[in-house]
């Protein structure tokens, strides 16, 4: 599937959560916009520089109205322990299966490590943002914060 661009409307999916949850994308999409950031494992070093940026920009996402999503191949025991280790206040997402990268076409970097992109939706469904880097984990962060920021008041 070809990568999900701005623009394009978000794909509907339905995704299980660390904390055990189910939740559909569309269910949120339409109350307040979503950030999805794709990251390749829990654990290692970019990920974890990439996770705690946005920990610790969390109380700005909120203050614009924003859901943030993280996703990655792990299983919800791995994010749950990754969420408590780095005291993520956020939903990890579980894609073990990787419909959820296929939804989004996310692409391989190298055709081997799984790809680093965000997403950021609007209450319309649009993607607003498709921002992929493999290394430069803050600015996924930044490239969100201000996606978010351009949104016309009628989309956050």
């Amino acid at each position: 599937m070809p990568p999900i661009a701005v623009g394009d409307p978000a794909p509907d999916v339905t995704f299980r959560t660390h904390d055990g949850g189910s939740v559909r994308l569309a269910d949120l999409v339409g109350k307040r916009p979503v950030v999805v950031f794709f990251y390749p494992k829990d654990g290692t070093p970019v990920c974890t520089q990439e996770a705690c940026a946005f920990r610790d920009a969390f109380e700005r996402f909120t203050d614009a109205g924003a859901e943030v999503i993280g996703v990655s191949a792990d299983g919800e025991a791995a994010h749950r322990a990754f969420a408590a280790r780095h005291k993520l206040p956020y939903l990890l997402a579980t894609d073990t299966d990787g419909a959820l990268r296929k939804a989004f076409g996310v692409p391989r970097t190298l055709g081997i490590f799984p790809g680093r992109v965000t997403y950021v939706i609007d209450t319309s469904g649009k993607v607003t943002l498709a921002f992929s880097s493999q290394l430069a984990s803050g600015e996924h962060v930044t490239k969100a914060l201000a996606a978010l920021a351009k949104a016309p008041d009628g989309q956050r």
